[in-house]
Order: structure tokens, then sequence, then C-alpha cells
């Protein structure tokens, strides 16, 4: 595969997932859609009435303003973006992203990698120490094999430089693989522990024949969970000691002449402190990349409440909204107070809270009418516990009714389902303008 000469994935490889034939096997899609393309379903203009539920849907409107959003923050903030595509693990969202003005995608393994590299992705940095001699000696050839194309790992030990180096040995590396030192902190998750134990890194890539050293790089999130000060202190002492190892590195003339340096920090949460305190890093050779990965979809749970959006008013009064939802249908009401769903751990995402009730309708496609008060208290794997007030009329749900559920963290959402339909507009029965491919 040979990379193409624009930032924006391999248009071939994308077109392909058009032509991909559609089965009644595949979760929510209709009996319609059996054998057909994806290009040949959509031709048919099906609305969303047409789908099975559990169904998690996406909605284009608010994937394009979040696009828009994000890009135009970054472009005031002074720093570039490399959202995290293990979010959606979707090529044709990540090359919107790119299209979008995105420098390029984070992901975080060798198979995740193996995926953009066969989109078409020039610029790649993985998130994650790669010591897999099979994915290094990939990497290797594949970097000799096309020139364009940058991966960027991380390190955090000299043992991890040490593995690395050990598994190339007797490989011809053309270019040697790009590597970012990164810096940890006490209780955090990977990381050198101290900017002197990171230095040490930075000196045995140096050493190594097979790598070079490209920058710092860290994450933020791994140190704090919440919005308060307290956490926000944290994470700008963690930044300022990323800043002081790269201008330690830079001052010790660590870095190869001739190469871009990178400074990489922000997942989702706290990317306005990222800014904050490394944008002024940016400059010359220097480039600031920031890797937030869940605003393109957003949510109506955790990062609808953490976002920098949230807790500092954007000056243009700019938004994250969600993009996405799951319809449920209501299969059984054994008591006056529950509901039981047909959707459970298998269909929404529990692991940064539970889904939220927001309407219901008599089937897919009907008016919905607000469900207020309704709350989801406990997922199955194939059922959810609505807990309902037997004295409020419009919680007197029937067996066969659809619930709108509001989900919580789109990178847990994603990952359970293999194509997620796209609505074009906020009718009642939408038309469904996209399927959007997902590869975990």
């Amino acid at each position: 595969m040979t990379i193409s000469g624009t930032d924006a994935l391999d248009s071939g490889a994308l077109a392909e997932l058009d032509e991909l034939r559609l089965s009644d096997v595949d979760k929510a899609l209709p009996s319609a859609a059996n054998g057909l393309t994806k290009t040949e379903f959509l031709t048919t203009r099906p609305r969303l009435s047409a789908f099975s539920t559990p169904v998690m849907v996406l909605d284009e409107t608010a994937i394009a303003g979040n696009l828009d959003t994000m890009a135009a923050w970054c472009r005031e903030h002074g720093v570039d973006l490399a959202p995290h595509g293990k979010t959606t693990m979707s090529p044709v969202l990540w090359d919107r992203q790119i299209r979008s003005g995105a420098w390029g995608i984070t992901l975080a393994n060798f198979g995740q990698l193996r995926v953009a590299v066969r989109f078409g992705a020039r610029r790649v940095q993985i998130a994650n120490s790669l010591v897999d001699p099979t994915a290094l000696r990939w990497l290797a050839e594949q970097m000799d094999a096309n020139p364009e194309l940058e991966v960027l790992m991380w390190a955090d030990s000299p043992q991890t430089v040490d593995a690395m180096t050990a598994a190339l040995a007797g490989v011809t590396v053309v270019r040697p693989l790009p590597v970012l030192v990164e810096l940890g902190g006490a209780g955090g998750r990977t990381g050198a522990r101290s900017v002197a134990e990171a230095v040490a890194v930075a000196e045995r890539i140096g050493e190594s024949p097979a790598l070079r050293l490209a920058g710092v790089s860290g994450y933020e999130g791994a140190l704090a969970h919440d919005a308060s000060e307290e956490s926000l202190a944290r994470v700008r002492a963690y930044l300022r000691s990323m800043a002081e190892l790269h201008r330690r590195l830079e001052a010790d003339g660590r870095y190869p002449e001739s190469h871009d340096v990178y400074v990489t920090a922000g997942g989702s949460a706290y990317f306005d402190v990222v800014a904050e305190v490394l944008a002024e890093l940016a400059g010359g050779r220097t480039t600031v990349v920031v890797r937030a990965g869940a605003y393109i979809i957003h949510d109506d749970g955790f990062y609808t409440g953490i976002t920098p959006f949230a807790r500092a008013r954007d000056e243009q009064g700019r938004r994250l909204t969600s993009a996405m939802h799951t319809w449920a249908r209501v299969v059984s009401r054994p008591e006056p107070g529950l509901a039981l769903l047909d959707a459970g751990k298998r269909d929404v995402p529990f692991d940064e809270g539970l889904p939220t009730a927001q309407a219901v309708a008599g089937a897919l496609g009907a008016a919905p009418r607000p469900l207020v008060g309704a709350e989801v208290t406990a997922v199955n794997d194939q059922h959810a516990f609505l807990r309902l007030d037997p004295a409020r009329p419009e919680h007197d749900l029937r067996v066969g009714d659809v619930v709108r559920l509001g989900l919580s963290h789109p990178c847990t959402a994603f990952d359970k389902w293999r194509w997620i339909p796209v609505v074009g507009d906020d009718s009642d029965d939408p038309v469904v303008v996209d399927l959007i491919r997902t590869f975990f």
C-alpha cells in the first residue's frame, strides 16, 4: 500500500467500505439490507423505523458541529490535534477528523496501527510502548516502504528502549523509529516517575541505532478524574514537569537536528489545561499536540460533565453535543415500577455511568414524548432495568414501547457495534444517510 500525497486517508481504501456486503446477521441491520452493499442499501433511503432494537444511532449534524468546534478551538489555542482513534475505530471518521485539520491519529496498539496504515494514515502516534518484536519489525518495513509514513511511539524506561532495540536487531532500519519519552506521575499509569528518570530514558534512546528521540509525551488523565480545583491543580503541576523535561532535553541538545519535535498530552477532559501550560512550547520545530478523541461524538454522561467546554465558557458560545444515543425496547413489565429493556452490557456502555432515559415512543419512527424521572439502575448482559414511578401517568410504559437512551463514554459504546446508522435530520423517523463501519 502506498501512502497518498495528501493528509487525508486513502480514498480508494475508504471507497472499498462502501462496497462491503451487509448481512442480516449484523446487529440491528434490517433484513432488507441483506446481500446489498452499503451504497446500494443507502440508495433506498432507509428510515430508522426499518431497523430493529437495540440500535445505536449517530447524528450527522452533531458530528459536523463537533468537528468544527474542536478544529476552531485548536487553531485559537496554538495546538495541533491527533485525536485518539480508539474512540471510534472508524477510518471514515478518522478521515473527517484529518480533513478538519487534525495533524494525524493517535492509537493504542499494533492491531489499531495496522488498520490505520491499511487505510492510508500518514501520521500516527501510538500512545503506548510498542515492544512486540513482530509489531516493531512490521513497522520498520512499513516506514521503509512508505517515506511519508511517520509513527511515533512512547517509552518510559531504559528497559523499554532496550526491548525495542533488541526486537529490531538484525533488521534493516532505513529510518530510525521516532520515540517520545513518556513522563508519568505517582499513582498514575505508565510513564517515568521523575524528570531525572525520563532524561535517562532519552539518553538510552539516543544510544539506540534503531530509534530516534522525537519528543516528550504524557497522559494527565491518569492523575485526575474530575474537574475539581484539586484535580486541575494536580494536572497543571504534572504538565509543568513535562515542560521542564522538554526544555532540559532541548538545552542538552538531545533532540537530533533536522527532525520535528513533539510535546503531547491531553485526553478529552483536560485539553484546555494542556494548552494553558504547554502551548507556549510550540514554535520552531516543536509542535504541541493534544489527543482528545471523544469530542467528535461526545456523550450525555461523563464527558458532558468534565469537558472544558462545560467548565469554562467559550467566548464564541461553542459547545460539544452528544452525537450518539441508543433506542431500546420494553420487553417486560414484571412490576409496577419496573420495565426491562432489550439493551444490556453487550449494547450500551456502562463503565463511566449508566445510560439515561430521555424519551419514549410507541415504535421506532413514532413521535417520542419526554421520559422525565425514569432511571436506568442496572444492566445485565442483554437487559437494562428501568425504574419507573407508578404514580406518574407518563411512566405507564407498555411492552413494545421504545426508549431513547443517552449514553456515557463513546469509547465503550462504539466497540459494541460493527455497523452504526447515521441519521441526517431530527424528524421522528429520520432517513439513514450513512453506516459507520468499526474495526474493533
